[in-house]
């Protein structure tokens, strides 16, 4: 009916592609790690903490909304439930 198609390989030069391929990826992010700049101690220690405080503000905003809509609606129910 056909031939079999083209791209099957042997199964070592499979193997093998892969292996070029992983070496390529390893040196390709090894390359693109020495461009990074990374953030001294003090900017991490400064962000981290923004991030908690910000954690901690948020949680207490949620928590008055959550109080306040969660008695409106228990007065709404109760004055319904009373009619």
């Amino acid at each position: 009916m056909g031939s079999q198609s083209s791209t099957a390989a042997a199964p070592g030069g499979q193997l093998q592609n892969w292996f070029k391929s992983v070496k390529n990826y390893v040196e390709e992010l090894r390359a693109e790690m020495r461009r990074v700049t990374w953030p001294s101690r003090i900017q991490v220690q400064a962000t981290t903490a923004v991030v908690i405080v910000s954690v901690f503000l948020f949680a207490g905003y949620f928590a008055l909304v959550d109080t306040l809509l969660g008695n409106t609606i228990n007065r709404i129910f109760h004055a319904l439930a009373t009619r």
